[in-house]
């Protein structure tokens, strides 16, 4: 799969002669390959245990959390209310009160439910192009103007990923000029649409791989790389339904991703260590998974042992709030704030639950009380 003219003093993986033909040592990587099947295994098979609704408000939380955590690990903070409230507009979960919708949050929510409600359809310069106006719907990467739904054309010069300030800028990769792209990436649309053989995690983690070498866009490289990643994921598992989020713990492990990623593409063809990281930090995000579906039924449990008791419409929205993961001390300041009330109204909303035994004060020791949710029995 040779293309195009190469240095023979590469210094990027994409300048070795043989490029394309990445490498790994199969035998080393089918211990973690088995295991995290096997983590897979589990938890497609407790997610069918517990019922459409839930399974709904699983996913819910994952696509939510997948939305958020693939900007922010680009710098970019989305509105979690309105990532929330998109995501439960497409999948059809009741959540109360939807937020108003932000045409960036809604392109960001339509390219990841794309790639992965749709995995199964083939991959395309067009489909491609459609996330990437879906990203960028106003034409503008940060504050400059960009090309969009098209390849970059490197006008303003190489593309280059860079840090530190202008004076003592770091260059840590430049992706191959902008001319080869056209032949780059028809060799790679060809090796995704083929039946190649890998199994599904690594052809996953080669594809983010690739993509996010050959920096195809202006902007938006890293978004695109992780949803074709998870379009192979998703074919594997074989659901449309995510219940992990990748980018969440690729976000709590960044530094290790950036440093893996730049060591692979300083390095030559074998990618087997990137590989082995892939899997690995896979295996943490369906682990972590567990965890968010012991919160979904949690919730569940709760909302089951207060269906028939009259509540306020804020009180609904802050215990949603608080069991969908509330960050922070829950205080009357805090309730206050986000409910937009008098500390007083926000107080007895308080007091009141607490006499129903749904809150309790915390133990934290805080300088102001604080109070969390109780999601056990009756008491």
């Amino acid at each position: 799969m040779k293309s195009g003219d190469y240095r023979n003093d590469a210094r990027y993986i994409w300048q070795s002669p043989d490029w394309p033909a990445l490498r790994y040592d199969l035998p080393a990587l089918s211990g973690p390959l088995s295991e995290v099947s096997r983590a897979q295994g589990l938890l497609l098979g407790r997610m069918a245990d517990v019922g459409l609704a839930l399974r709904d408000r699983a996913t819910l939380s994952a696509v939510t959390d997948d939305v958020l955590k693939t900007s922010e690990i680009e710098g970019e903070q989305l509105d979690v209310d309105a990532v929330r409230s998109s995501v439960a507009r497409r999948l059809g979960v009741d959540i109360g009160a939807l937020a108003p919708t932000d045409r960036h949050v809604e392109g960001v929510v339509d390219m990841v439910l794309d790639a992965t409600a749709n995995c199964q359809l083939p991959l395309s310069a067009g489909r491609l192009f459609g996330w990437h106006a879906a990203l960028f719907p106003t034409g503008f990467g940060s504050l400059t103007r960009i090309r969009v739904g098209a390849w970059r054309n490197d006008a303003a010069g190489a593309m280059q990923v860079v840090s530190g300030s202008v004076q003592r800028q770091r260059v840590h990769f430049e992706a191959p000029p902008a001319q080869r792209l056209d032949e780059e990436m028809r060799c790679f649309l060809d090796w995704a649409n083929a039946p190649t053989g890998e199994a599904a995690v690594i052809k996953a983690g080669l594809a983010h791989l690739w993509v996010v070498t050959l920096h195809p866009f202006d902007d938006g490289n890293g978004r695109i790389a992780r949803a074709v990643g998870d379009l192979f994921l998703a074919r594997g598992d074989g659901s449309p339904q995510r219940f992990y989020s990748l980018s969440s713990q690729i976000q709590r492990e960044r530094k290790g991703y950036y440093e893996v990623l730049e060591r692979t593409q300083r390095g030559n063809l074998d990618v087997t260590a990137w590989l082995a990281w892939f899997i690995n930090t896979l295996q943490r995000a369906v682990d972590s998974a567990h965890h968010t579906l012991d919160a979904v039924l949690r919730k569940s449990t709760f909302w089951q042992r207060w269906a028939q008791t009259s509540l306020n419409e804020r009180q609904v929205a802050m215990l949603n709030r608080v069991l969908d993961g509330f960050e922070g001390r829950l205080t009357s300041g805090q309730w206050a704030k986000l409910t937009r009330c008098s500390s007083d109204t926000a107080l007895r909303d308080i007091q009141h639950l607490v006499s129903l035994g749904a809150l309790r004060k915390t133990e934290d020791g805080g300088r102001s009380t604080a109070y969390e949710v109780v999601t056990g029995g009756p008491a």
